[in-house]
């Protein structure tokens, strides 16, 4: 009887494992199947370099080390997205644009253009006599004046003398009649009128003061001089702009000119007056193509009298082709780019209901007005981050994911910049060394002090010096971020915060340096150990390296990465 028990023990032992090892085959292989989609949408990453980001295994560009799969996160996020809270969103006042086709379904093409003032109706007022101006009756620009009103009067010796001369002559006109009739053309072509000259002739009274008359009506475009003033003869006062018509100028691309010509319709609408559509034709197309942009301005002539059209106001042209367009034609805003010389990078939202991005690189045309050409990288109906695009970039940096910063041996643009910019962000950079020298100590209260002042200087730099529009742009998109990253500083006394962010300050404060320049030499500075071994960067005004994100623990750890003398 034992023996059969025995037996039957053995039975379902091996049922047991016959189950284990081959029952579920049909569910594993399904199994299998999944892991291997999964393994295809994997990505690669670096463990020492999280921003390297590739679709396949190998190695890292960097370290040469072996490229591990980078997991989704635990939102559900793909390997290089990340996420905003709204709250950092409205801080960073961060927006978004669709991008779409120039080219739509029925062959028509959309262009980018600006309000202009109509040049053929703009005029001049000039003084036609040498002299002093006592009073200057038009106060500010966009003034309204009409013709005859008064603009200024003038004191001129020129004009004195002239009326001494015309009292002499006065009394002398019936024996030398020719000089008499000289010195009244004389005052004439100083467009004094019959009626003045007539009235000082009577009086027998030099007038010391004259007055200047519009000689056109318009908008004061431009007060070219101010109240006591010397002005001499034929110089201009004023730049009257008549803004009865005004130009509506657009950029038209290279590969598209063969699709306009003078004459064609065009359909204009504007972001003041959404609803409405202004009707017009091309009237003018440039025959010189712009070198730099690699585009001709195509414009038309737009009826202003109601005043709706302001000079500088952006507007959007809608002209149907010539020919049967097939190629996609993209453009973005050029506040949506960040570029470091070699690469061209956005960020792409790929969910419009959520606060998630990731950046993108692309491959830029031309450049029409504040618009750049996408030749590669995005596709139509894609939201692109048009402004807050900085802070975007130090929140992916700050989430390990791969970003802009993290490509620092890239060549970053650098601009002539004004002496007075030069000298407010060097108080900027002793401020930020201030910062960096209490961490080295590993001083969290000198740190968040030094931090509050930085902030203050970063607040006097004045934006408004820097003339050259692309300088202006990229000291717009930088300094959000240089503010949010050094505020995070201020907030806390905890070291390793601080230190945290004072690395995302730093990838910023070297570009403004690298961009606009300080009045002496910067040192960069990296330690490959910082942030659990991800690297940072920082600036220093010495060779010598002491290195804030660890203090005493590995002072001297780093080494000099560039030096930076562009002052």
């Amino acid at each position: 009887m034992k023996k059969y028990i025995v037996y039957i023990v053995i039975l379902i032992v091996g049922v047991a494992l016959g189950w284990l090892l081959f029952g579920g085959s049909s569910q594993g292989g399904s199994h299998d199947h999944a892991s291997e989609v999964a393994e295809g949408n994997k990505m690669w990453t670096c463990s020492m370099h999280p921003q390297i980001m590739q679709p396949e295994p190998g190695d890292c560009p960097i370290c040469g080390m072996d490229l591990i799969p980078a997991e989704a996160g635990a939102e559900g996020l793909a390997a290089n997205q990340f996420k905003l809270t709204k709250n950092a969103m409205a801080l960073a006042n961060v927006q978004t644009t669709v991008i779409g086709n120039a080219i739509s379904t029925d062959n028509t093409i959309t262009l980018s253009g600006k309000i202009a003032e109509n040049e053929k109706s703009n005029a001049v007022q000039v003084s036609y006599f040498a002299g002093r101006i006592e009073r200057l009756n038009v106060n500010f620009t966009g003034e309204k004046i009409r013709k005859g009103q008064l603009l200024a009067t003038v004191y001129s010796p020129e004009l004195v003398k002239a009326q001494q001369e015309l009292l002499t002559a006065a009394s002398v006109k019936e024996s030398q009649p020719a000089l008499y009739n000289a010195v009244r053309n004389k005052l004439k072509l100083w467009k004094l009128s019959e009626n003045q000259i007539n009235q000082i002739e009577k009086t027998g009274k030099v007038k010391e003061n004259f007055p200047v008359y519009a000689t056109v009506s318009g908008t004061v475009s431009e007060k070219l001089v101010e109240q006591g003033d010397y002005v001499s003869q034929g110089q201009a006062l004023l730049k009257i702009a008549n803004l009865n018509s005004v130009w509506a100028n657009f950029d038209v691309y290279e590969n598209q000119i063969s699709n306009f010509k003078v004459g064609q319709d065009i359909s204009i609408t504007t972001n003041a007056y959404p609803n409405e559509t202004f009707k017009a034709k091309v009237s003018f197309i440039n025959p010189v193509l712009n070198q730099e942009t690699r585009t001709v301005t195509m414009r038309a002539v737009l009826n202003n009298s109601k005043g709706k059209f302001k000079p500088a106001m952006f507007v959007t042209g809608k002209v149907e082709a010539t020919e049967k367009q097939t190629k996609e034609q993209l453009s973005i805003p050029a506040t949506a780019v960040l570029w470091t010389g070699k690469r061209s990078v956005v960020y792409v939202k790929p969910d419009e209901s959520k606060p998630v991005f990731e950046m993108r690189e692309v491959v830029l045309g031309g450049k029409a007005g504040d618009n750049y050409q996408v030749e590669k990288g995005l596709k139509s109906g894609e939201e692109i981050v048009t402004n807050g695009i900085f802070t975007i970039d130090a929140s992916a940096q700050l989430q390990g994911k791969k970003s802009m910063m993290n490509h620092t041996k890239e060549i970053i643009e650098s601009f002539s910049t004004p002496k007075a910019f030069k000298e407010q962000l060097q108080k900027a950079y002793d401020g930020y060394i201030g910062l960096k020298d209490a961490l080295v100590k590993t001083d969290a209260n000198a740190a968040k002090t030094s931090a509050e002042n930085l902030q203050k200087e970063l607040t006097l730099v004045d934006m408004k010096l820097l003339t050259n529009e692309e300088a202006h742009k990229q000291w717009m998109q930088l300094i959000p971020a240089l503010k949010s990253s050094n505020i995070e500083i201020a907030k806390t006394t905890d070291v390793d915060t601080q230190r945290k962010y004072f690395k995302v300050l730093s990838e910023h404060f070297i570009v403004a340096v690298q961009s606009f320049g300080i009045n002496e030499v910067a040192y960069k500075q990296y330690c490959p150990m910082a942030d659990s071994d991800k690297g940072a960067y920082w600036l220093s005004k010495e060779k010598q390296v002491l290195n804030p994100y660890f203090g005493d623990m590995m002072l001297k750890c780093g080494e000099v990465k560039e030096t930076i003398n562009n002052n």
